[in-house]
């Protein structure tokens, strides 16, 4: 990712942590809506599911500028979602519920630009955990 683009992501996603629940709550409806297969993955406290992955959108957006940091956290993920039945089918429908969720909540300041520094941050790091499932996979 080009410093360009890593800062645009983080500052605009700096404009949706304020509302970080309302934001979760849309990611997972709209994911629910286009991927009714995935929600029975999702077991339990969803409010608590929402923090975690607004924390994790957090934490991946800010380390965007050293991405070798959150690699280990990403493949750690990667390999836990294998055992709750996450495909790899199933990456770019959370990245286009991100997507959605993101031009909801930051309206007008959504743009094509914007929309391209998100699509290459998520494909970036799906595709180092679509990886690292695969990995955890073989070595099971």
């Amino acid at each position: 990712m080009t410093p360009e683009k890593i800062e645009l992501v983080q500052q605009s996603f700096a404009k949706v942590a304020p509302i970080a629940d309302q934001a979760a709550v849309l990611f997972y409806d709209r994911l629910f809506e286009i991927a009714p297969e995935v929600k029975p993955m999702f077991h339990g406290d969803m409010a608590e599911q929402r923090r975690k992955l607004m924390a994790t959108l957090g934490v991946v957006v800010t380390g965007l500028t050293r991405l070798e940091a959150i690699l280990p956290a990403a493949s750690a993920l990667a390999k836990r979602h294998v055992s709750y039945g996450v495909r790899d089918e199933h990456y770019p429908l959370v990245g286009s519920a991100l997507l959605w969720t993101l031009e909801k909540g930051l309206g007008e300041a959504w743009n094509p630009e914007l929309a391209d520094a998100w699509t290459t941050a998520y494909s970036t790091l799906s595709s180092y955990m679509i990886s690292e499932a695969h990995h955890a996979q073989t070595v099971e």
